[in-house]
């Protein structure tokens, strides 16, 4: 049995051999995987199979592989089978067996890049198909041929380094694979670069694919991209190949700084102005635009002492861009001479060379205008005591000129005087008071009364300046407290009640009015001998008897006085009901009879009176009843001429008398023409008139001057109340006759404006303080 051992042996090394995928004929390996051979003795098991190999890619088909034997039946008395994947498992028909003679072939090409092994399992039967071995294990290993290229992770690799890097600095990585096994050279890759331009400045590592500069001399503003062909090849660069490429772009540093185009600049602008450009300022940098190595920075460094230019950059030209942030004065200055420099946002990097225009000189000429007068103090402030007169100085508004080498005049007027209180001197700008300005007026703001004053010069085109005038009105104590009540009640025991509160107003304001002083007058001594006066907070006091008194009426006189600076004081009446309490200290309804009587009206004198104003209604009936005969007499004389009169064909509608009752009070006689009422006296047309006949009133004269208007109207109305000849009630309106040769004018010139704008109503401020409400409505603004 060792010799037989041996033999199986030796025929499986054969097998080995020829399965290598060497073409041609070989003798077909007979394997015995159920032999067992006797030692000392003992049973040995059946031996392992190796593996069998053989290459990927065969294509002569079917390719026997092996043959498989037992040794308990002779030949052809043995049934061979396989079983596993490549034979009934996916993928199927790759593996077959002749199950008499027990070979395996291969009947399909094999890949080793998607099976690598394939694990079958070899079974004998008897012609009864009864087992005569166990089953046993085949394996088959697919041999690797480099049949795949290499192949670049992407078609272009990115990479960035910084201009002027040195030697040896990392740029980027390229990385390829190869399906083939990596445990042969069919894996074995090597890189290398096909291409990169001159001078060679990067360089590859063959194993790992690191990409490197080499040598200096990488400039940005020279070459920016660099692009490189690169190889990777299998068999360890012997075998198949593959490309790729590699974009490598330099990043920019600050090694060039900015420079002015030229050394000299002439610009100029006009005075007065700020916020306008003046010119440009052009350099140039070979560094990346748009990028902090590029933009320049712009510094003045002389020539500027009071700051009023400034240099800004403009981000897409990189230009500099001078300006005038604060206005300047011909007068004062024709021409500017500035030095400027230029530099990087970035810093410089120390190895780069300076720029030879770093520096310029930039010259600006002002060009003179007519500039607007300047008020020295805008808002001018002052104050005035409230109700100054008319013609008091408020302060003088004055401006200048800042053309001084132009001879203009100023003019002076106002622009806003809502209460139209103020006057200015059109040549020297003093403002003066014109009228009085009611502490009333709705323009006091908080005591402030504001107007705006201009000032023109007479250059072409004129200039002008607005000022502010804010006067303040000064508080004057012109006006005595009052009592906010005038009456009351205390109770007759002095221990009743608690007395009388009394309070005082002011229309003064702080600090001219509280605290208020209450005192019983001096005049009347002896009211201190029974009332007191008790000061309670700054704007009451309590009223107190000191004694019992009559019960009634008490009238007293207080004497009160304000804390203004200097003090008004008004001696005022109070009256006081003397009257009996009950125990809440108010008076009993029993003692209202006596308050009455108290108030000076007693039951006597209250029948006398009644019996006085029937006495005379009973003596004014009679004469009452005679007034009316004779007025219907006088009518009826008046009714002569009737058709010869047109004037008489009068209907009276809307008449203008004392209401529905009086209807024979109108008197046509109102419409006859003013000659002929001169010689004509007529009964009077009113039931309050005295019974005798009346003539019209002289006319009167107009009054000279507006301040004697208001009097002009009392008198017109005194007079028109006691004229008997007017209509009844109808005390300001005169209707006279408008026809041929009438004195009185017509009354068209009622319709000559049909607005009010052309009125002049400014008048009604010296009328008095009755008037102003009107001068409000109607007054100039």
């Amino acid at each position: 049995m060792d010799v037989a051992l041996l033999l199986a042996l030796g025929l499986l090394a054969q097998s080995l051999g020829p399965s290598l995928g060497v073409p041609g004929r070989r003798r077909l390996s007979t394997l015995y995987p159920w032999h067992r051979a006797v030692v000392s003795g003992r049973v040995r098991r059946a031996w392992v199979i190796p593996p069998i190999s053989v290459s990927e890619n065969h294509k002569r088909l079917p390719y026997p592989l092996v043959q498989i034997k037992s040794d308990k039946q002779p030949l052809g008395s043995v049934i061979y089978s396989i079983q596993g994947p490549g034979v009934d498992e996916e993928p199927q028909g790759v593996f077959s067996i002749d199950k008499f003679t027990g070979k395996v072939f291969l009947n399909a090409m094999l890949d080793r890049e998607k099976t690598d092994r394939f694990r079958l399992r070899a079974f004998a039967l008897d012609l009864g198909g009864a087992t005569l071995e166990e089953p046993t294990d085949l394996e088959i290993v697919v041999v690797d041929q480099n049949d795949n290229r290499p192949v670049f992770r992407q078609e272009a690799f990115m990479g960035r380094v910084l201009e002027g890097a040195v030697p040896g600095t990392y740029v980027t990585r390229a990385e390829a694979t190869d399906a083939d096994d990596p445990e042969t050279d069919n894996a074995a890759l090597r890189y290398s670069i096909l291409e990169q331009g001159s001078p060679q400045l990067f360089s590859i590592d063959e194993h790992t694919g690191d990409i490197r500069t080499v040598q200096v001399g990488l400039d940005r503003e020279v070459v920016a991209v660099y692009n490189l062909t690169l190889q990777v090849a299998d068999m360890s660069g012997d075998g198949l190949t593959a490309t790729a490429s590699a974009i490598i772009t330099l990043e920019d540093v600050n090694d060039n700084a900015p420079g002015f185009t030229q050394d000299e600049f002439f610009m100029e602008v006009t005075e007065a102005v700020s916020g306008v450009d003046v010119g440009r300022l052009e350099v140039q940098d070979r560094d990346l635009p748009g990028s902090p190595n590029w933009a320049a920075r712009f510094t003045i460094l002389e020539g500027d002492p009071n700051g009023q230019f400034t240099i800004r950059t403009d981000p897409k030209t990189n230009e500099g861009v001078l300006s005038v942030v604060k206005p300047l004065d011909y007068e004062s200055c024709e021409q500017y001479n500035l030095r400027v420099a230029v530099q990087n946002e970035a810093p410089l990097q120390a190895a780069a060379p300076r720029a030879e225009r770093g520096q310029a000189r930039v010259s600006v000429r002002v060009q003179d205008v007519n500039e607007a007068p300047v008020f020295q103090e805008n808002p001018l402030r002052t104050s005035l005591p409230e109700g100054v007169l008319p013609g008091t100085p408020v302060a003088t508004f004055s401006a200048q000129d800042p053309d001084t080498e132009q001879l203009q005049r100023l003019s002076y007027s106002k622009d806003y005087d809502p209460e139209d209180w103020l006057q200015v001197d059109r040549a020297t700008g003093r403002v003066q008071t014109q009228r009085v300005l009611s502490p009333a007026s709705p323009f006091l703001k908080d005591g402030w009364y504001r107007a705006i004053i201009l000032a023109c010069d007479d250059a072409s085109p004129p200039r002008t300046a607005t000022g502010t005038l804010s006067v303040e009105i000064l508080e004057v104590n012109d006006h005595a407290p009052e009592l906010s009540l005038r009456s009351g009640s205390v109770c007759s025991e002095p221990g009743q009640g608690s007395g009388l509160l009394l309070g005082a107003t002011d229309e003064d304001l702080p600090p001219h009015g509280a605290p208020f002083h209450f005192q019983l007058s001096p005049r009347v001594p002896e009211l201190t001998q029974n009332w007191s006066l008790s000061q309670i907070n700054v704007s009451h006091a309590q009223l107190r008897l000191r004694h019992q008194v009559r019960e009634g009426l008490h009238r007293l006189s207080l004497l009160l006085r304000d804390s203004g600076q200097p003090p008004q004081q008004r001696e005022q009446p109070l009256n006081v009901t003397v009257c009996r309490c009950g125990k809440d200290g108010a008076c009993l309804p029993g003692a209202t009879a006596r308050r009455a009587g108290g108030a000076g009206i007693s039951l006597g004198a209250l029948v006398i009176v009644l019996a006085s104003v029937i006495l005379l209604l009973l003596l004014a009936l009679p004469v009452a009843l005679v007034a009316r005969s004779r007025q219907q007499s006088g009518d009826k004389g008046f009714l002569h001429g009737l058709q010869d009169d047109l004037r008489d064909n009068i209907l009276n509608y809307d008449e203008q008398g004392g209401g529905e009752e009086d209807q024979d009070a109108y008197d046509i006689n109102q419409l006859r023409h003013p000659t002929e009422l001169a010689a004509l006296c007529r009964p009077p047309v009113r039931r309050d008139a005295p019974f005798s006949r009346g003539c019209p009133q002289a006319a009167r004269v107009l009054p000279s001057s507006p301040a004697n208007i208001a009097d002009f109207i009392n008198d017109g109305l005194e007079v028109a109340d006691s004229d008997p000849s007017v209509p009844p009630y109808d005390t300001a309106l005169i209707y006279d006759y408008e026809g041929d040769g009438s004195v009185a004018g017509t009354l068209s010139s009622i319709l000559s404006s049909l607005g009010d704008e052309d009125q002049d109503y400014s008048c009604l401020w010296d009328w008095g303080p009755r008037f102003a409400r009107l001068a409000d409505l109607y007054g100039p603004p």
